[in-house]
């Protein structure tokens, strides 16, 4: 599997207006993004400051060092100024792009978490999404927004000092702004394609790398890590000549638009040189003086400062947009099991009762791009407070069966009954269900902070009292020094390293206990585990089960041995 590829996304982009309010939707976190701008003005307010005090020690050089304290004082304070807000805007800016992010990678786990069977999306998609390009928008949240409003006033605001001290300068920071505003709406324009080419080679070989990763136990088996090296090779080098491009495109547009800055910059002081000698070829309705002329001078630059910010941040700004069409086609998260379960979108709700029925009807599964059904023709009623096993042969549809009750397989036929309620397409029971599948989830933290995923709010005395019906006091015992307390806060990597198979089977099982949910569906729970294990996880699994609605999967006879009704499933076909 690969990212999506050029044409995928010419079929998903977005348009430009619902790019910008997608954006700017992101980007509203909070008003700090105004922040950063106002700090950006403040910097070219004290720009002001810093070049009347430069203007005001020179003129006062003949009279002496106490005359120039003042000005040099102005100098410093003004300078030290700048530096203080120019390090809040980019501190401001950078806090408000972290909280973007924060909140847009929570919708993508939330998304990849959630997502409905047989979406396209995959793991490679997702991993590209939540790494890269939510990190594109780093930029274009704390540096170009900030500069793009900095931009609108703080060059009026330096014109209009240098106004006061010579119109004539000022118009010739006008007319030199025309061709400055030209060549960044050029430059901009032709790294636009380029950057969206950029992205999105390096969004198809994030995904690609990552889902041969995922795959690495097939790709050596099938002999084929050689052809897949290849690819990946192929893929890199594209990126990197799209990438040379984008950067050929930024350094030509960064030399124009400093060859205008400097233009600019130059024919002011020109101007001021041969106003103050008198020497100008034309008449001038004004006549600086030293003072004037310095001020003036000192303000150029300042002048095309912040649209010289803004343009070093334009190719955030082409970065992010890019990065948005790719976001903005992620599909929503598929909407979860809601505690009612309507039988058509209008209808009322239905709260399930403490112990429901379960029900399937003429049940058939089928995975996209599949050639035959996983599950085809499947009845059984589970009543409530019942336990019901599902058996048969590896491939007979025994996990899919649990899986579309967790809205994690597609129902193609048949129907599935809560208390006579039809569940409705992609609908999940994951709200109303406990679930410990045949490879118990372990995340990198505490066994505590395992049991809390599922009931976050669980007290101390619901999980002291769990993991005791579960059977892992012992286990606890002896990694806490005789206390159960401090071996709940034992530290387990992602793969549980040190649980034996029957102990993760165990802490699956008390996790699912400490959750409050009537519905029990457990997925092979005893497989892999020797006779003795077996047997003394059996009388666990039975003591979780009382007081639930339970569901099994299992090739186990022993654990069949504890249920209330048997559903064999028929050989694959």
């Amino acid at each position: 599997m690969t990212a999506l590829s050029s044409s995928d996304l010419a079929s998903t982009d977005p348009t430009p207006r619902a790019r910008r309010q997608w954006l700017k939707t992101i980007a509203q976190g909070g008003r700090r993004g105004d922040a950063a701008a106002a700090w950006l003005m403040l910097d070219s307010i004290a720009a002001i400051g810093f070049a009347g005090g430069l203007a005001g020690a020179i003129v006062a050089v003949p009279a002496g060092a106490a005359a120039v304290l003042p000005w040099a004082m102005l100098v410093v304070l003004s300078g030290g100024l700048r530096g203080l807000v120019v390090m809040l805007a980019t501190r401001t800016g950078a806090r408000q792009a972290e909280d973007a992010k924060v909140t847009l990678r929570r919708r993508i786990v939330a998304s990849a978490l959630h997502r409905a069977p047989g979406a396209p999306t995959t793991t490679g998609i997702l991993m590209a999404a939540v790494v890269d390009e939510v990190d594109a928008l780093d930029g274009y949240i704390a540096r170009f927004l900030p500069a793009r409003k900095a931009g609108a006033i703080a060059p009026f605001l330096i014109l209009l000092a240098t106004v006061l001290a010579s119109p004539v300068a000022a118009g010739i920071l006008v007319v030199t702004l025309i061709p400055f505003i030209f060549a960044m709406a050029l430059a901009g324009g032709a790294a636009a394609d380029k950057s969206r080419r950029q992205f999105t080679a390096l969004a198809r070989l994030t995904g690609r790398f990552a889902d041969r990763v995922r795959a690495l136990p097939v790709v050596l088996a099938f002999g084929a890590k050689d052809r897949e090296a290849r690819a990946l090779g192929i893929a890199a080098d594209e990126l990197a000549a799209r990438t040379m491009g984008v950067l050929r495109v930024a350094f030509l547009s960064s030399g124009a638009l400093e060859f205008f800055a400097a233009l600019s910059v130059a024919l002011v002081a020109v101007y001021c040189g041969f106003n103050l000698l008198h020497l100008l070829p034309f008449p001038v309705p004004e006549q600086l003086d030293l003072g004037r002329a310095f001020f003036v001078l000192a303000l150029a630059p300042e002048f095309y400062a912040p649209m010289r910010r803004l343009a070093a941040a334009y190719h955030d700004k082409q970065t992010a947009e890019t990065a948005a069409d790719r976001l903005i086609a992620l599909p929503a998260p598929a909407s979860p099991m809601p505690a009612s379960l309507p039988s058509t979108p209008h209808a009322l709700r239905l709260e399930i009762p403490a112990l429901p029925a379960l029900a399937f009807r003429s049940v058939a599964i089928r995975y996209p791009g599949a050639g035959r059904d996983a599950v085809s023709g499947l009845s059984f009623d589970v009543p409530p407070g019942r336990i019901v096993v599902l058996t048969g042969p590896s491939g007979s549809g025994k996990t899919s069966a649990l899986h579309l009750l967790l809205g994690l397989a597609p129902l193609v036929a048949g129907d599935v009954l809560i208390d006579g309620q039809r569940l409705p397409p992609g609908g999940s029971l994951a709200p109303r269900a406990s679930w410990a599948g045949q490879h118990p989830l372990i995340i990198a933290g505490t066994i505590r902070e395992n049991l809390r995923l599922a009931c976050p709010d669980a007290t101390d005395d619901a999980i002291d009292r769990a993991v005791v019906q579960a059977g892992l006091r012992p286990m606890l015992m002896a990694r806490g020094g005789g206390r159960m307390a401090a071996g709940l806060d034992t530290r387990l990597d992602a793969r549980g390293g040190g649980l034996s198979g029957g102990e993760r089977r165990r802490l699956a099982l008390a996790r699912a206990m400490l959750k409050p949910a009537p519905i029990l569906l457990l997925d092979e729970p005893t497989a892999h585990l020797d006779a003795l294990s077996e047997i003394a996880l059996v009388t666990t699994i039975a003591a979780a089960c009382r007081g639930r609605t339970t569901l099994i999967a299992t090739h186990s006879d022993r654990l069949a041995g504890i249920a209330d009704h048997v559903v064999r499933l028929g050989d694959p076909a």
